[in-house]
């Protein structure tokens, strides 16, 4: 199977605009925005991961979160942020500032105003739910942090959804080709038309699949109940009928029928 892979989409533009518009949504909610430090809480790995096994994540969370506030300055919002590292689980080495020891040492420092940021997950599930809304914040308010917020996660954002659907676009050997500057080599290339001529066009290089095969399952299965529940409804209709025009039966031998005498 012919497949493209997208190594990573963390410095993508729609995305980091989609982080900041959210970003400033929540600081708009304090009383005095300016204050709120932003605490960005990614979800960590083992350290291994990065200095043994050479895994870029720790390296494109921190570009990430500089593109970010890069994004928030030239909205004229410069508040003081930081990174962090959650959910660790086990007795290895997990990357470090972890999330936990990061809230407390803010909270010893003075900062009163703390605005959350997921920044490493794109929906809502029990590490932000459960982790973040819950055993972070009641943490943050025990270390003398009084005022909490949290930036929900992207989920289906418009801006975030199209900059997703650009990149797959992007992606495609006829698009990603493209976008090279030597006129020479693009005037070899399929020349990019819509993308629903474009998606066609791979279409139309697939083999056709055969229709499936409908095997018939026996037991307790929906087929089953669907077809048997038919089956015992003309089983009743037919003897009633048979009742009705004969006039013998068990219904009449227990006086179920005739129903009027």
């Amino acid at each position: 199977m012919q497949h493209t892979v997208i190594p990573s989409w963390y410095q993508r533009e729609g995305y980091i605009k989609a982080m900041a518009d959210l970003i400033e949504k929540e600081l708009g909610k304090f009383d005095c925005p300016e204050e709120v430090m932003i605490f960005f809480s990614a979800h960590g790995v083992p350290l291994a991961y990065v200095e043994e096994a050479g895994d870029p994540y720790k390296a494109e969370m921190e570009e990430c979160v500089d593109l970010i506030m890069e994004e928030l300055e030239k909205r004229r919002i410069n508040n003081a942020y930081t990174l962090a590292y959650q959910s660790r689980v086990g007795p290895v080495e997990w990357l470090r500032p972890y999330t936990d020891e990061t809230i407390i040492e803010l909270g010893r420092k003075g900062v009163k105003s703390l605005l959350a940021v997921p920044i490493s997950f794109v929906s809502e599930h029990i590490e932000t739910l459960e982790e973040i809304d819950v055993e972070y914040k009641e943490l943050a308010l025990e270390s003398g942090i009084e005022k909490w917020g949290r930036v929900p996660a992207l989920g289906c954002e418009p801006t975030f959804i199209s900059d997703l659907a650009d990149a797959v676009i992007e992606s495609l050997p006829y698009v990603g080709a493209m976008a090279v500057s030597n006129l020479e080599a693009r005037q070899s290339l399929v020349p990019l038309g819509s993308v629903e001529e474009l998606l066609a066009a791979y279409d139309s290089q697939r083999r056709e699949l055969p229709p499936p095969v409908v095997v018939w399952e026996w037991g307790w299965t929906k087929s089953a109940e669907t077809w048997n529940g038919r089956a015992a409804m003309l089983a009743v209709l037919v003897l009633l009928v048979f009742e009705v025009t004969t006039g013998e039966g068990f219904l009449h031998q227990w006086g179920i029928l005739p129903l009027f005498r």
